[in-house]
């Protein structure tokens, strides 16, 4: 009765999404030529038909997941998709093809992984195979440096980024690790005024995340995923072992590491020095954040309309920055609705975690849903000079096949843990499990 209830309530959202969607297509088509597009049809039956491909499989897949995570995720991604077609064909065909091998990706996940506490005992190999994702695009001949960021690999004809894969990968391990160890580095060895720390080999693994957060910052020359991977693992261990002592830790260490870097290295110092004041040398390095900002308030409440404005003129809108397009013509009620979405799918993926029915699975759907959560604020604190911008992607909505491939995959593993917890935590039941207290 429950997995009906789900799945029928999935649909509704699934074709609501679509409706969505083609609705934002024929907005910008009409706003752009003033005609309805002639390929509404086939555009709206595409749409349609790869939702309903995620929404089959989960149906004979996972049919007691949860409902709202795939249709949330296939909006943002329609939204998404809309926009980048407004802004450049070329990329909007290339987009549609990501889109395909992600849902595709999606289907192939939910087959292959039954159990997702099955991958607990392959710790060590997942996190050998996430350290080296993470530093290939160093390796020479293959790394490539693109927008001032080294976080490309190009094999052949083919280029992607390794660490929106590794993101996943560590935090399997992040969260078979913890599991083993919560315990031990729970334990309060020493105190350091009022701050309590475990024995100082229990402190490596915070050590080596630290490490390993500042070799993505400086070599690859990436401040947002330097944040988004060591935030992962300070989030994970500090749900593990109850201690704000970690998080307190942990901050200071990478602030200490962020200032050092600061100070040493000019990319760093230029995209902090942007962030402080970007109209200092508004025509060459804080140009990006000046134009988006200027988006933003010609977005206004409602937004210039899709195609009505002029989102062209911000450098990499298609990417970086399609959260200011956004904004722009669709206003502040369009970019509410983005972040309201991201909001629901991080609230359905703490959701899973309280209901899921080992330490593992909790830890892992803390994981990615932090992992979403994290890159979403990063991404759009930085598009409004909140944080300092970065160059990751927008899960779901900006161009990227990287991204949208990892995302889908992510996003499959977490209703894999929903599915596996949802028969014994019926929706509307009231669970006593705290993130903070694992079984």
């Amino acid at each position: 009765m429950i997995s009906s209830v789900r799945r029928n309530t999935e649909l509704g959202l699934v074709v609501l999404a679509a409706v969505i969607t083609a609705g934002l297509y024929t907005l910008a088509s009409l706003g752009r030529t003033a005609s309805i597009p002639a390929n509404l049809v086939p555009f709206l039956l595409v749409v349609l038909g790869l939702l309903v491909v995620g929404h089959v499989a989960m149906r004979r897949l996972a049919p007691t997941a949860d409902g709202i995570l795939f249709p949330l995720a296939g909006l943002l991604n329609g939204i998404g998709y809309v926009m980048i077609a407004r802004l450049d064909d070329r990329l909007a065909g290339l987009q549609a093809t990501w889109t395909f091998i992600g849902v595709a990706a999606f289907v192939a996940t939910l087959v292959v992984i039954r159990r997702v506490r099955d991958l607990e005992r392959y710790r060590y190999t997942f996190m050998l195979l996430g350290i080296g994702l993470l530093l290939l695009p160093l390796l020479p001949g293959i790394g490539r440096e693109i927008n001032g960021a080294q976080i490309w690999v190009s094999i052949g004809p083919v280029n992607f980024q390794p660490g929106e894969f590794a993101k996943i990968i560590l935090a399997i391990f992040f969260a078979s690790y913890l599991v083993e160890k919560r315990e031990l580095l729970g334990i309060a060895a020493r105190r350091i005024g009022p701050v309590a720390l475990p024995e100082l080999r229990h402190f490596g693994p915070v050590l080596l995340a630290w490490g390993a957060s500042l070799v993505v910052m400086v070599a690859e020359k990436d401040l947002g995923s330097s944040l988004l991977f060591f935030a992962l693992f300070l989030t994970m261990l500090w749900v593990a072992t109850e201690r704000a002592s970690y998080l307190a830790v942990g901050l200071v260490m990478f602030s200490a590491g962020s200032f050092v870097a600061w100070r040493i290295f000019a990319h760093v110092e230029e995209r902090v020095d942007v962030w402080l004041d970007p109209w200092v040398d508004a025509a060459d390095s804080g140009y990006q954040i000046v134009q988006a900002t200027f988006a933003l308030a010609w977005g206004g409440i409602a937004g210039t309309g899709l195609a009505l404005g002029n989102p062209g003129r911000i450098p990499a809108a298609d990417t970086d920055f399609i959260f200011a397009a956004i904004g722009e013509e669709l206003g502040l009620l369009g970019a509410a609705a983005i972040v309201t979405a991201f909001l629901l799918i991080v609230g359905a993926g703490l959701r899973i975690a309280l209901r899921a029915d080992s330490p593992f699975e909790t830890l892992l759907a803390v994981g990615l849903t932090t992992s979403l959560g994290v890159q979403a604020f990063i991404i759009m604190g930085g598009v409004i000079r909140l944080v300092p911008l970065t160059g990751i992607t927008l899960p779901f909505v900006s161009y990227g096949g990287s991204s949208l491939v990892a995302n889908y995959v992510l996003l499959a593993l977490l209703l894999r843990i929903s599915a596996g917890s949802s028969t014994a935590n019926p929706v509307g039941d009231q669970d006593e499990t705290t993130l903070g207290v694992l079984p």
